[in-house]
Protein backbone atom coordinates (compact mmCIF):
# COMPACT_ATOMS: atom_id res chain seq x y z
CA UNK A 1 0.00 0.00 0.00
CA UNK A 2 1.18 3.51 -0.84
CA UNK A 3 0.15 6.31 1.53
CA UNK A 4 0.16 10.05 0.91
CA UNK A 5 -1.03 12.88 3.14
CA UNK A 6 -2.69 16.09 2.01
CA UNK A 7 -1.61 19.37 3.62
CA UNK A 8 -3.72 22.54 3.34
CA UNK A 9 -2.58 26.06 4.18
CA UNK A 10 -5.02 28.31 5.99
CA UNK A 11 -5.17 31.51 3.87
CA UNK A 12 -5.57 33.69 6.97
CA UNK A 13 -3.13 32.22 9.49
CA UNK A 14 -0.79 30.69 6.86
CA UNK A 15 -0.54 27.59 9.09
CA UNK A 16 -0.46 24.18 7.42
CA UNK A 17 -2.86 21.43 8.45
CA UNK A 18 -2.92 17.77 7.41
CA UNK A 19 -6.49 17.39 6.17
CA UNK A 20 -6.55 14.08 4.32
CA UNK A 21 -5.01 10.70 3.60
CA UNK A 22 -4.77 9.17 0.12
CA UNK A 23 -3.98 5.47 -0.27
CA UNK A 24 -3.61 3.03 -3.11
CA UNK A 25 -3.94 -0.70 -2.63
CA UNK A 26 -3.80 -2.97 -5.65
CA UNK A 27 -5.92 -1.20 -8.31
CA UNK A 28 -8.05 1.10 -6.18
CA UNK A 29 -7.65 4.49 -4.52
CA UNK A 30 -9.08 5.51 -1.19
CA UNK A 31 -9.34 9.02 0.28
CA UNK A 32 -10.27 9.87 3.87
CA UNK A 33 -10.36 13.17 5.71
CA UNK A 34 -8.28 13.50 8.85
CA UNK A 35 -8.85 15.49 12.02
CA UNK A 36 -6.81 18.34 10.60
CA UNK A 37 -9.80 19.13 8.37
CA UNK A 38 -11.68 20.31 11.48
CA UNK A 39 -9.01 22.66 12.85
CA UNK A 40 -9.91 25.74 10.79
CA UNK A 41 -13.38 27.20 10.08
CA UNK A 42 -12.07 28.20 6.65
CA UNK A 43 -11.53 24.64 5.48
CA UNK A 44 -14.62 23.19 3.79
CA UNK A 45 -13.80 20.20 1.56
CA UNK A 46 -11.69 19.03 -1.39
CA UNK A 47 -13.15 18.70 -4.88
CA UNK A 48 -16.45 16.81 -4.92
CA UNK A 49 -15.60 15.01 -1.70
CA UNK A 50 -17.97 17.23 0.25
CA UNK A 51 -18.63 15.19 3.39
CA UNK A 52 -15.61 14.97 5.68
CA UNK A 53 -17.10 12.01 7.55
CA UNK A 54 -17.13 9.76 4.47
CA UNK A 55 -14.46 7.60 2.91
CA UNK A 56 -14.17 7.85 -0.88
CA UNK A 57 -13.13 5.07 -3.25
CA UNK A 58 -12.27 5.10 -6.94
CA UNK A 59 -10.63 2.83 -9.51
CA UNK A 60 -8.92 5.91 -10.99
CA UNK A 61 -6.92 8.57 -9.24
CA UNK A 62 -9.24 11.36 -8.16
CA UNK A 63 -8.95 14.30 -10.61
CA UNK A 64 -8.11 16.66 -7.74
CA UNK A 65 -4.79 14.79 -7.46
CA UNK A 66 -4.36 13.59 -11.05
CA UNK A 67 -4.39 17.22 -12.22
CA UNK A 68 -1.30 17.84 -10.09
CA UNK A 69 0.84 15.53 -12.21
CA UNK A 70 2.41 16.79 -15.41
CA UNK A 71 0.93 15.01 -18.43
CA UNK A 72 3.30 12.65 -20.23
CA UNK A 73 2.41 14.31 -23.55
CA UNK A 74 3.92 17.63 -22.46
CA UNK A 75 7.32 18.36 -24.05
CA UNK A 76 8.81 19.24 -20.65
CA UNK A 77 7.87 15.85 -19.15
CA UNK A 78 11.43 14.40 -19.47
CA UNK A 79 12.76 17.47 -17.63
CA UNK A 80 10.08 17.03 -14.97
CA UNK A 81 11.25 13.46 -14.32
CA UNK A 82 14.87 14.55 -14.24
CA UNK A 83 14.10 17.31 -11.71
CA UNK A 84 12.48 14.67 -9.49
CA UNK A 85 15.44 12.25 -9.88
CA UNK A 86 13.23 9.71 -11.66
CA UNK A 87 14.22 7.72 -14.75
CA UNK A 88 12.83 8.64 -18.14
CA UNK A 89 11.43 5.88 -20.33
CA UNK A 90 9.91 4.15 -17.29
CA UNK A 91 6.24 4.07 -16.35
CA UNK A 92 5.97 5.83 -13.01
CA UNK A 93 3.01 5.38 -10.68
CA UNK A 94 0.96 8.58 -10.23
CA UNK A 95 1.34 8.22 -6.46
CA UNK A 96 5.12 8.18 -6.85
CA UNK A 97 5.05 11.35 -8.94
CA UNK A 98 2.81 13.06 -6.39
CA UNK A 99 5.03 11.97 -3.50
CA UNK A 100 8.22 13.24 -5.14
CA UNK A 101 6.84 16.49 -6.58
CA UNK A 102 4.62 17.57 -3.68
CA UNK A 103 1.69 18.17 -6.03
CA UNK A 104 1.82 21.94 -5.53
CA UNK A 105 -0.16 24.19 -7.88
CA UNK A 106 -0.26 27.97 -8.09
CA UNK A 107 -4.07 27.95 -7.99
CA UNK A 108 -4.55 26.62 -4.45
CA UNK A 109 -2.85 25.97 -1.12
CA UNK A 110 -2.51 22.19 -1.15
CA UNK A 111 0.59 20.00 -0.98
CA UNK A 112 1.05 16.25 -0.95
CA UNK A 113 3.67 14.35 1.03
CA UNK A 114 4.37 10.64 1.58
CA UNK A 115 4.76 8.42 4.58
CA UNK A 116 8.50 7.56 4.69
CA UNK A 117 9.54 4.33 3.01
CA UNK A 118 12.20 1.88 4.19
CA UNK A 119 15.42 1.62 2.20
CA UNK A 120 17.64 -1.46 1.83
CA UNK A 121 19.16 -0.78 5.26
CA UNK A 122 15.71 -0.63 6.91
CA UNK A 123 16.07 3.11 7.49
CA UNK A 124 13.29 5.57 6.78
CA UNK A 125 13.75 7.57 3.61
CA UNK A 126 11.92 10.78 2.74
CA UNK A 127 12.36 13.10 -0.24
CA UNK A 128 11.35 16.74 -0.22
CA UNK A 129 11.96 19.85 -2.30
CA UNK A 130 13.58 22.70 -0.40
CA UNK A 131 11.03 25.45 0.22
CA UNK A 132 11.28 29.22 0.51
CA UNK A 133 14.06 29.74 -2.04
CA UNK A 134 12.41 32.93 -3.30
CA UNK A 135 13.06 34.51 0.11
CA UNK A 136 16.81 33.77 0.14
CA UNK A 137 19.51 36.37 -0.37
CA UNK A 138 21.92 36.38 -3.30
CA UNK A 139 24.68 34.62 -1.34
CA UNK A 140 22.39 31.71 -0.50
CA UNK A 141 21.13 31.41 -4.07
CA UNK A 142 24.70 31.44 -5.34
CA UNK A 143 25.68 28.70 -2.87
CA UNK A 144 22.79 26.53 -4.02
CA UNK A 145 24.14 26.63 -7.57
CA UNK A 146 27.42 25.04 -6.37
CA UNK A 147 25.77 22.03 -4.72
CA UNK A 148 26.21 18.53 -6.12
CA UNK A 149 24.39 15.25 -5.69
CA UNK A 150 25.52 13.62 -2.45
CA UNK A 151 26.56 16.83 -0.70
CA UNK A 152 25.62 16.78 2.97
CA UNK A 153 23.08 19.22 4.36
CA UNK A 154 21.72 19.83 7.85
CA UNK A 155 18.39 20.73 9.42
CA UNK A 156 18.64 23.45 12.04
CA UNK A 157 15.76 24.70 14.23
CA UNK A 158 14.99 28.36 13.63
CA UNK A 159 13.37 30.83 15.99
CA UNK A 160 10.50 31.82 13.71
CA UNK A 161 7.44 33.83 14.75
CA UNK A 162 5.40 32.32 11.92
CA UNK A 163 6.32 28.66 12.54
CA UNK A 164 7.34 27.41 15.98
CA UNK A 165 8.71 24.20 14.43
CA UNK A 166 10.65 25.85 11.57
CA UNK A 167 13.66 23.95 10.25
CA UNK A 168 16.31 25.60 8.10
CA UNK A 169 18.11 23.62 5.41
CA UNK A 170 21.79 24.56 5.54
CA UNK A 171 25.08 23.41 4.09
CA UNK A 172 26.97 21.27 6.57
CA UNK A 173 30.40 22.90 6.92
CA UNK A 174 30.27 26.66 6.50
CA UNK A 175 26.56 26.89 7.32
CA UNK A 176 24.71 28.77 4.60
CA UNK A 177 20.95 28.72 4.34
CA UNK A 178 19.72 26.92 1.22
CA UNK A 179 16.01 26.81 2.00
CA UNK A 180 13.51 25.46 4.47
CA UNK A 181 12.10 22.06 5.25
CA UNK A 182 8.39 22.05 4.26
CA UNK A 183 6.32 23.31 7.19
CA UNK A 184 4.03 20.29 7.26
CA UNK A 185 7.04 18.01 7.97
CA UNK A 186 8.69 20.14 10.65
CA UNK A 187 6.90 19.05 13.82
CA UNK A 188 7.47 15.35 13.13
CA UNK A 189 11.07 15.66 11.94
CA UNK A 190 11.92 17.63 15.08
CA UNK A 191 11.23 14.45 17.06
CA UNK A 192 14.23 12.79 15.41
CA UNK A 193 17.66 13.66 16.77
CA UNK A 194 19.77 12.19 13.95
CA UNK A 195 18.81 12.80 10.32
CA UNK A 196 21.18 12.28 7.41
CA UNK A 197 20.24 14.91 4.84
CA UNK A 198 21.83 15.03 1.40
CA UNK A 199 21.38 16.70 -1.95
CA UNK A 200 19.55 14.21 -4.14
CA UNK A 201 19.53 16.50 -7.16
CA UNK A 202 20.23 20.13 -8.05
CA UNK A 203 18.31 21.36 -11.09
CA UNK A 204 19.95 24.48 -12.51
CA UNK A 205 17.32 24.79 -15.26
CA UNK A 206 14.23 24.24 -13.10
CA UNK A 207 11.82 26.75 -11.55
CA UNK A 208 12.79 27.60 -7.96
CA UNK A 209 10.23 25.21 -6.45
CA UNK A 210 12.04 22.31 -8.21
CA UNK A 211 15.59 23.61 -7.82
CA UNK A 212 16.84 21.60 -4.84
CA UNK A 213 15.64 18.05 -4.13
CA UNK A 214 16.72 16.70 -0.73
CA UNK A 215 16.72 13.19 0.74
CA UNK A 216 16.39 12.60 4.48
CA UNK A 217 17.41 9.22 5.91
CA UNK A 218 16.80 8.33 9.55
CA UNK A 219 15.88 5.73 12.12
CA UNK A 220 13.04 6.43 14.49
CA UNK A 221 14.09 6.56 18.14
CA UNK A 222 12.44 4.05 20.46
CA UNK A 223 8.88 4.98 21.39
CA UNK A 224 8.77 7.77 18.80
CA UNK A 225 6.09 7.75 16.12
CA UNK A 226 5.62 10.21 13.29
CA UNK A 227 2.58 11.06 11.17
CA UNK A 228 0.26 9.60 13.81
CA UNK A 229 -2.40 10.94 16.16
CA UNK A 230 -3.75 14.48 16.28
CA UNK A 231 -4.38 15.82 12.80
CA UNK A 232 -3.59 12.40 11.29
CA UNK A 233 -6.55 10.62 12.91
CA UNK A 234 -9.17 9.59 10.35
CA UNK A 235 -12.63 11.14 10.44
CA UNK A 236 -14.43 8.75 8.11
CA UNK A 237 -17.58 7.04 9.37
CA UNK A 238 -18.95 5.32 6.28
CA UNK A 239 -17.51 4.46 2.85
CA UNK A 240 -18.79 6.07 -0.33
CA UNK A 241 -18.00 5.16 -3.92
CA UNK A 242 -16.89 8.11 -6.01
CA UNK A 243 -16.65 7.51 -9.74
CA UNK A 244 -13.41 9.48 -10.08
CA UNK A 245 -15.03 12.89 -10.32
CA UNK A 246 -13.69 14.43 -7.08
Amino acid sequence: MTTLYIAWQDPQTRAWHTVGKLEKEKNAYCFSYTRGATTSPRFKSLGRMLDVTKQYHSRELFPLFANRILNRSRPEYPDYLRWLALSDGVEHEPMQLLARSGGKRATDELCVYPYPKKNAECKNQLYFLSHGLRYLDDASLARIETLKTGDRLTLRPENNAHDEFALLVETSHEPIRVGYCPRYLNADLRKISEIELIVERLNHDAPLQFRLLCKAVFKLPANVNIFQGGEYELLNVEPQLLAAHG
